[in-house]
């Protein structure tokens, strides 16, 4: 399961030279979740999770600030959330989450990224079957064999603890996500490499040259839609 921590991985690395948009998709997602529910993460989990990712990806206390107030201040924006599936090239697998107040202009333009890339569109389930939901929580300064005791300390199951080159990354199931970053906070640990809610591929597929360059617009064709929350693959794109 270690390779697929680096999909995570390249997201983040590419934070540097989109972060006005990165920053702007987190304020979407930050105003909704606060709308879903209090706007107060204690006791809205969904909240808590957006501000936990948002605080890896190092998104300005502004930025937070304003979509909590947004969201308090009775300001109504309706959002869909949508999720797409689709194949890239060589029958690569992708799926796409979006939030968006125009769901016939987010579908036209998700398709459109597909088609002008090398792939198509899938029905609903077609592609969602082959991964899974899983929570991902990355630290530093411990090795796996500590970070299994702790948790066993906690009685917090998870499903893999691996050692990386940034540290030790635990996969759980979504439940555990915050059951594990309180064991981490309950011994002094409050800083986290990755915080995040995913979707990991049950198998990596590795292209050909040709296909992963074409493969690799088609992501980029989709993070850059003002709509899309977030891509996930089944596509190994190295180190």
């Amino acid at each position: 399961m270690g390779r697929k921590w680096n999909n995570i991985k390249e997201k983040k690395a590419s934070k540097d030279k989109n972060t006005s948009r990165i920053y702007a998709k987190f304020g979407r997602e930050i105003y909704v979740a606060a709308k879903q529910g209090e706007p107060d993460p204690e006791s809205n989990r969904a909240l808590k999770v957006v501000l936990e990712r948002a605080k890896t990806y190092s998104v300005p206390k502004t930025i937070v600030d304003r979509a909590l107030e947004k969201a308090k201040g009775g300001v109504e924006e309706n959002y869909d959330e949508l999720r797409y599936e689709g194949f890239g090239p060589n029958g690569s697998m992708v799926i796409v989450d979006a939030l968006t107040n125009n769901v016939n202009r987010t579908a036209a333009e998700v398709r459109s990224a597909f088609t002008k890339n090398g792939g198509n569109m899938g029905v609903s389930g077609s592609v969602a079957y082959m991964f899974d939901s899983t929570a991902v929580i990355g630290i530093e300064g411990k090795t796996a064999e500590e970070v299994l005791e702790l948790l066993m300390e906690a009685d917090v199951d998870v499903r893999d603890i691996l050692e990386e080159d940034e540290g030790v990354i635990v996969y759980a199931d979504p439940e555990q996500f915050h059951a594990v970053q309180e064991a981490f906070k309950n011994v002094g640990i409050t800083d986290f490499t990755v915080a995040e809610l995913t979707m990991l591929a049950q198998n990596d597929l590795t292209l050909p040259e040709e296909a992963q360059a074409q493969f690799e617009k088609l992501i980029d064709a989709l993070e850059d839609l003002e709509d899309v929350q977030q891509v996930y693959h089944n596509v190994d794109l190295g180190e």
